[in-house]
């Protein structure tokens, strides 16, 4: 099984490798080409959209796969970022641009002011993107597009719901922490606000919160020890979050029946790798720790397994392409900024940040 936003993230770490230099170009340059023709002359999509799982020996829809939205946004972004990296290879922005704009946005809004999250079995699933989360980058692009946009209307009509938790008072839903970070691996919301808010110190905030929220769990949590988000866990894949999943009097713990599960004392690497541009020293902290007291149990050929137990003698023996991926882009946006500058070379960012309403402030 084979997952496109994985896809996604893999194609934005191949640009990174090529300006570090960690293979020759032309070697990346060929996978990126040949990824780039496989999504755009053969992988199967419904008006431009593709199935978020596919079977990774025959790319048919994997069985009970849906086709999307979430999911071919984070491929795009991947996509766009390679097109303006390799900007002087004809057949990667040839390919690239056809990909990005034969989606077809309205479709996908299926008649309502938000964008449905797919399809499966020719029907659009009910629940809709219509809170905050990751899901700015899906409005940003069909904003953006110069084929089938969307009104900037649909901007405004996800709601912005508040969080409120020891201070931290910040826009968010009751969703895991990975929701501040993906959308922030491309689009580069520094200095920037919309009408509503800087998104940038916004995920600070709610980093903040879920640092506050796992060092009041008490151990085996602290500053050398936190981070939870969806992931793997001893028990199957668990969305576990931070303050959203309070349950009993305000008190940081998590109610089973929550949708979160109970937070056990395992830790999530990616979830502090994932928010490093956000408070850099302390989730640096917590990636050196990790490596350093862990070692070869926590740390292998793709870098940090999905998540760790160690009090329970759990190290989970799968790497995830998704959460290494928000670990990489974020890393690199750390150090250079490179993602977020190279993405923005693209002319249908900045376009769909104006016509979000975005504009300059502070820096």
């Amino acid at each position: 099984m084979a997952s496109i936003a994985a896809t996604g993230f893999g194609i934005t770490a191949h640009c990174i490798a090529d300006k570090r230099r960690y293979q020759p170009t032309a070697r990346i340059l060929e996978q990126v080409r040949r990824t780039l023709r496989y999504h755009c002359d053969t992988l199967p999509n419904t008006h431009g959209f593709f199935y978020h799982f596919t079977d990774l020996e025959t790319g048919e829809p994997f069985r009970g796969s849906e086709i999307s939205s979430i999911d071919t946004s984070l491929l795009l972004c991947g996509i766009l970022t390679a097109r303006a990296h390799f900007h002087h290879d004809a057949e990667v922005v040839r390919l690239a641009t056809t990909i990005y704009e034969r989606v077809d946005w309205p479709w996908m809004l299926n008649g309502g002011p938000t964008f449905s999250m797919g399809v499966r079995n020719d029907k659009f699933i009910d629940a809709r993107w219509s809170h905050y989360c990751e899901l700015m980058m899906i409005y940003l692009l069909a904003l953006g597009s110069p084929t089938h946009p969307v009104d900037p209307s649909t901007w405004d009509a996800w709601s912005r719901p508040r969080m409120q938790y020891k201070g931290f008072d910040y826009i968010s839903a009751n969703d895991p922490l990975f929701t501040h970070q993906y959308s922030h691996a491309w689009f580069d919301f520094r200095n920037q606000r919309d009408k509503y808010a800087n998104y940038f110190d916004n995920s600070i905030t709610a980093t903040r919160a879920h640092l506050a929220f796992c060092l009041q769990l008490g151990k085996p949590y602290s500053p050398d020890y936190w981070g939870i988000s969806a992931s793997d866990s001893q028990h199957g894949y668990t969305a576990w979050g931070g303050p959203g999943c309070r349950t009993r009097a305000g008190e940081p713990s998590c109610d089973p029946n929550s949708g979160f599960g109970g937070v056990d004392g395992s830790v999530v690497p990616y979830a502090t790798a994932g928010s490093l541009p956000f408070l850099p020293a302390e989730c640096l902290r917590v990636q050196r720790s990790l490596k350093d007291r862990y070692g070869d149990k926590a740390w292998g050929r793709y870098g940090f397994c999905d998540a760790l137990h160690p009090d329970a003698n759990w190290y989970d023996p799968d790497v995830l392409g998704i959460d290494l991926g928000i670990a990489v882009l974020m890393a690199e946006n750390l150090r250079s900024g490179f993602v977020w500058e190279t993405f923005a070379r693209n002319p249908e960012v900045p376009l769909a940040m104006q016509r979000a309403g975005f504009h300059k402030v502070g820096g």
